[in-house]
């Protein structure tokens, strides 16, 4: 069985000692009921990975010996995906779960013409990709973005350094399929709010090239097409 692992916020080296948050703690002593001397695994979302002893079970400063530290290599395909904020919180935080867990590198929430909620808790759903992270046994976590006003997205320095840039819109136009189009290493994908991007809106992404692309023949929820997108990004090779 493999050892239960922790997210870690700060690097550490081999024999540093470390003590544990409290909610980590608890989980620990009280759930797992674990014991001076067993292991966990750390992980810092940063590619780092360690394995730790119990040097302390307190309940709530359990406190934690670094026995092994690797490091593991960024993902070679980065997947950016900028999607509108939605009206129903979790049904953008189980996009952010299910993107982690495919393997996206980069959350951006945009706030579009016709997005409807623009409330948004980083640190919550900040702890919705560190849970997603720790159970698809991931080292590096998705940088997630404060939300960005979609004219603005086009200032970002880094966005026009990608060198695959695409929109996903449900407006009459000719379109490519997303399967279809030959990949790139470092890809990035817009996807619109519940009533699709206004046509002005995927004028500006097109006059930033920006290629329109299709998701399919059905219409998707906005999460479900993140999610889809996020498959067929990651799925795809290079060529294909």
């Amino acid at each position: 069985m493999s050892l239960p692992i922790f997210y870690l916020d700060t690097p550490a080296g081999k024999g540093a000692f470390l003590t544990l948050p409290e909610e980590a703690s608890r989980h620990i002593v009280q759930v797992l009921r674990m014991k001076t001397g067993e292991r966990i695994r750390l992980a810092d979302g940063r590619g780092q990975l360690l394995v730790a002893a119990i040097t302390d079970d307190h309940k709530k400063k359990c406190t934690v010996q670094v026995l092994e530290a690797a490091s593991v290599t960024p993902p070679a395909r980065r997947i950016s995906i900028g999607i509108s904020l939605l009206k129903n919180n979790s049904r953008l935080e189980w996009f952010l779960e299910k993107a982690t867990e495919i393997g996206v590198t980069e959350i951006i929430p945009l706030l579009c013409e016709r997005t409807e909620r623009q409330h948004f808790r980083h640190d919550r759903m900040n702890s919705i990709l560190i849970s997603a992270m720790l159970q698809s046994q991931q080292a590096w976590l998705p940088v997630l973005h404060e939300p960005v006003a979609f004219p603005q997205l086009f200032r970002l320095e880094d966005i026009g350094k990608i060198p695959q840039r695409l929109i996903a819109h449900c407006e009459p136009a000719e379109k490519q399929s997303l399967t279809a189009i030959p990949g790139s290493d470092t890809r990035l994908l817009l996807i619109g709010p519940e009533g699709d991007f206004t046509p002005e809106e995927i004028a500006l992404a097109l006059e930033h090239g920006f290629v329109p692309v299709s998701l399919g023949e059905t219409r998707l929820r906005t999460e479900t097409a993140g999610v889809v997108a996020a498959a067929l990004l990651k799925m795809g090779s290079p060529g294909q």
